[in-house]
């Protein structure tokens, strides 16, 4: 297959431009394009034929459920079967955004798009291209993640391309994203909503305006059991790695820098290609490996923009063992260490 490639500004485009793009999502093709948080890989969310082609093209389990985005709050009533007032209120406080919401879906919904749940992912995305080839299309658009499954997730188009071109028919770049999460995801189909996914939008957000909300346990716990009904994605499968081993090492940051030179000098002296994930304010304290810098923990998002990318590029210098610090401290570090727990297959040293 070919693999069209356009290039928009996402800022400034006009409907004609993505016209192409519509089209092919009407055919029940697979369209990558730009969101805030990171590039999604679209389909009809409404025809199984092109889930089938979204889990084929990505490699992705067909249990693991998939994200419909909308673009106006009335699709939801083709979608969900319910709407609470605390979704309600969510809608009203974050969307669009990169929120995700799970509801009990309707019949309208193939089991497909849900990986067989009763209960569907929904999202309306503030990217204004993401917006548009929605309603231009008149499809409403089943995208996970556009990467091959297991990989770090998309924030350039160019990662776009290294994993799916001539797999899918069209990719749509409109530059790097802003966010570089993927979404928060929150169930709202309990009295009780609860984080599926941490992303942008933290427990905090949620809690002032909607009072109590749960976390499930599989965040902050070990990988789930494989024969666990994973409600969202990501909570099943091993998500965002590199090829190369990585472990996370948290402590103070003397402790930290100590022990991770002490771990890469050791792989470096049996022949191993060592890299490391450091800040702008640490770099300079590594004496070993290739010494990269996700961002500084000085500036609002930094390292989460960088996370998937310098992950990417772990791979591209060809790094066997890999060595991050932790990044809990950030207002974003409970979405960031999510992530990086996953690539890091749950390595963790505590010094």
């Amino acid at each position: 297959m070919d693999t069209k490639i356009i290039k928009v500004n996402s800022e400034m485009f006009e409907d004609s431009e993505i016209e192409e793009a519509c089209e092919i999502l009407k055919k029940n093709g697979l369209v990558a394009f730009p969101t805030e948080t990171v590039y999604g890989l679209g389909g009809d969310a409404m025809h199984k034929e092109a889930s089938a082609k979204i889990y084929a093209a990505k490699g992705r389990p067909s249990d693991n459920p998939l994200i419909v985005h909308i673009s106006d709050r009335e699709s939801l009533k083709d979608i969900a079967k319910e709407v609470p007032q605390k979704a309600v209120k969510l809608m009203d406080a974050f969307w669009p955004g990169p929120m995700t919401l799970i509801f009990k879906k309707t019949d309208k919904v193939p089991y497909s798009t849900t990986g067989g749940l009763d209960t569907v992912a929904v999202r309306m995305p503030s990217h204004p291209v993401a917006r548009e080839l929605i309603s231009q299309s008149g499809v409403y658009i089943a995208a996970p993640s556009a990467n091959t499954s297991g990989r770090p997730s998309p924030t350039k188009a160019e990662h776009v391309i290294e994993d799916l071109s001539g797999k899918i028919d069209m990719i749509i770049d409109g530059g790097s994203v802003g966010i570089g999460l993927e979404s928060t995801i929150v169930d709202v189909s309990e009295e009780v909503p609860v984080i599926l996914r941490p992303g942008y939008i933290t427990k905090s957000m949620l809690e002032d305006i909607v009072g109590e909300v749960k976390v499930d346990p599989a965040i902050v716990g070990e990988t789930p059991k494989k024969n666990i009904v994973a409600k969202a994605p990501g909570m099943k499968y091993r998500h965002y790695a590199p090829k190369g081993d990585m472990t996370i090492v948290e402590g103070s940051r003397e402790d930290v820098a100590s022990k991770i030179n002490e771990l890469a000098k050791q792989k470096i002296d049996e022949g191993c290609k060592v890299a490391i994930i450091a800040t702008d304010e640490t770099k300079e304290e590594y004496k070993y490996g290739i010494v990269k810098s996700i961002g500084s923990r000085k500036t609002e998002g930094s390292i989460a923009a960088g996370l998937y990318d310098i992950l990417r590029d772990m791979d591209h210098i060809g790094a066997q063992y890999i060595y991050a610090e932790s990044f809990s401290d950030d207002r974003l570090g409970g979405a960031i260490m999510n992530r990086m727990i996953k690539a890091a297959g749950h390595h963790l040293i505590h010094v």
